[in-house]
């Protein structure tokens, strides 16, 4: 008989469990979808072009851009441009100009990479190599514009 009191005297005390609650978060279906941050692991050619998430492609819907710019994490200001291939079906690749990137970024087959939407078509790159550990780079600060220069200049990996 004492079990049988114990457990009325716990109900609607206030727990956060009741209708009367108003701590619950919304259920997942009313909340915003915000799509800032995703990976790829390039499990093909690291030189061809990049298909990027679908949910990505759908979170720009009607915002696709021609190009955009990708800063690799912790290699100062130079943004490389990229141009965005959207196939008529929901994918987004990272076409002309990758390769100048993943060529300057050592980028390989098996290799990890982190990407960060910043907003105006900018996107923040972390390079995990294949022992899934990531590479940090630095610039020399000479170049910062991609724009005019058809060679690639790499960004530097300690050692």
């Amino acid at each position: 008989m004492a079990s049988t009191s114990r457990t009325r005297r716990g109900r609607g005390r206030g727990r956060g469990r009741g209708s009367g609650s108003s701590s619950l978060p919304p259920p997942p279906s009313t909340l915003p979808l915000i799509i800032e941050e995703f990976f790829i692991v390039v499990c093909e050619d690291p030189l061809v072009k990049k298909e990027l998430p679908k949910k990505f492609a759908d979170y720009l819907d009607g915002q696709e851009p021609a190009k955009v710019y990708l800063r690799a994490a912790d290699c100062g200001p130079r943004l490389w441009t990229v141009e965005v291939l959207f196939d008529g079906q929901g994918r987004m690749y990272l076409d002309k100009g990758w390769e100048k990137f993943a060529i300057a970024h050592g980028v390989d087959f098996g290799w990890f990479l982190h990407f960060k939407y910043e907003g105006d078509d900018v996107l923040t790159v972390k390079v995990f190599d294949g022992t899934m550990c990531r590479r940090y780079y630095y610039s020399d600060g000479e170049d910062t514009d991609d724009e005019s220069d058809d060679d690639v200049k790499p960004c530097i990996h300690p050692l």
